[in-house]
């Protein structure tokens, strides 16, 4: 169970606290500090201290540091810490230091909502709009004048039911159901363009806006795919492991239906290449040559691409020609940064020109590499497709659309 939760900022300081079981001195959050100034790129979840464990989460600049006295499953802690995060994003739209500093009444009056006596109670966002309404200006003022606070007098419908994440008695003029099926892949791709590793990370993400109690069944053409998955609470397994459907009654509004996992590399199609030529003499100029091009896309076009070169350290400043786009190149980083946009087939983008290089610098072993950014629509490049949704307990015909994109996560080509 969870006794305290410390929110700390980017210079280490403690600004929220809360307590729920007994008052533990902010004192305690020197061991994570610690922690952080020995190795702030890699500080472990998990810090035991003479009478106290704390797990902690990193997002957005902020550190939210949990405080258990006995041994304790980390990853139900972890989680829970991501699901504040997420209903602070779901409420403020961001969660900054400054938006916590902003919305301090309302956050405390979440957080004594979401645990009960160290333990979870109500995480889902439905349910906890319905307890606390989320801020806005009118309802601000309202309060000021009336010394009244967000929070409902009246317990939410789904809170006692066996649906707790979906309330009663909603209503729609328009019924619609929006699924994205979005895949991230992962792929460290070699000198001469041959794959070394290569996964996706995907999700299905909803927008569900049907009145009532509908309760909806997705299939997919080939459920094979998926390796590794997790579930929303409202997924029936049972179904999902005999028949392969993905059988639920739906919250209200936006959440994340399935995560899933594709390792299996011979299935990942590696959506775009580059050809790369980089050479470098010590003491003289080198000449650096990119040209980007499409990959077993299916036709679709790849937006939103940008490259991050990571030059050697000797080099000292560039001067190059793009085709397409904009580069810049800091001096300090060694990073050249190349913002390509859309890639059109007929003229790929292409940058080249000369590199200076340091005199009497060691040329010999060098590893430069390039992370890409990119985004394709309508394509989920796995070759997950939706087969149907069919909907059970309404009688009306709601609208439906599945959208797929494609983007890059940790996607390295090495030079």
């Amino acid at each position: 169970m969870i006794h305290s939760l410390f929110i700390i900022n980017s210079s280490g300081d403690v600004f929220l606290e809360k307590h729920w079981r007994s008052v533990i001195s902010r004192s305690v959050c020197d061991y994570y500090l610690e922690a952080q100034r020995n190795n702030p790129n890699d500080i472990q979840p998990v810090i035991a201290t003479p009478h106290h464990y704390l797990i902690s989460i990193q997002r957005g600049g902020v550190s939210f540091v949990a405080v258990c006295m006995e041994e304790i499953p980390p990853l139900f802690v972890i989680e829970f810490l991501h699901r504040i995060v997420d209903t602070f994003q779901d409420y403020f739209s961001d969660c900054t230091e400054t938006i916590i500093k902003e919305n301090y009444v309302v956050i405390y009056e979440l957080l004594d909502e979401m645990l009960d006596n160290g333990f979870p109670l109500a995480t889902e966002s439905n349910i906890l709009k319905e307890l606390i309404k989320p801020p806005n200006i009118l309802r601000s003022i309202a309060n000021t004048v009336t010394g009244k606070s967000n929070v409902s007098d009246i317990l939410p419908s789904g809170q006692l039911s066996n649906i707790p994440w979906r309330r009663s008695g909603v209503k729609y003029t328009n019924n619609e159901a929006y699924f994205d099926v979005i895949e991230e892949v992962d792929a460290i791709i070699d000198k001469s363009g041959a794959t070394v590793f290569a996964e996706i990370q995907g999700y299905i993400d909803c927008c569900i806006k049907l009145s009532g109690m509908p309760d909806l069944t997705l299939s997919f053409m080939n459920p094979k795919l998926f390796d590794d998955v997790s579930f929303h609470p409202c997924v029936r397994f049972k179904r999902w492991e005999t028949e392969r459907v993905l059988s639920f009654v739906p919250p209200d509004g936006n959440f994340r239906l399935i995560s899933y996992h594709v390792s299996s590399q011979s299935i990942v199609a590696i959506p775009l290449y580059v050809r790369h030529n980089l050479s470098i003499k010590s003491g003289e100029q080198g000449r650096l040559d990119l040209t980007v091009g499409p990959k077993q896309t299916l036709g679709r076009t790849i937006e939103g691409v940008k490259l991050e070169i990571l030059l050697p350290k000797c080099v000292l400043n560039c001067v190059l020609v793009a085709n397409q786009g904009r580069y810049n190149f800091d001096t300090v980083s060694k990073i050249l940064h190349w913002d390509i946009g859309k890639i059109d087939p007929a003229k790929l983008p292409n940058i080249r020109g000369n590199i200076s290089i340091a005199t009497g610098a060691n040329t010999s072993d060098l590893n430069p590499s390039i992370n890409m950014h990119f985004m394709i629509n309508q394509l989920a490049v796995s070759g997950l497709k939706v087969n149907r949704l069919d909907m059970y307990g309404e009688k009306y015909k709601p609208f439906k659309g599945v959208k797929y994109i494609t983007k890059a996560g940790r996607f390295q080509i090495r030079m």
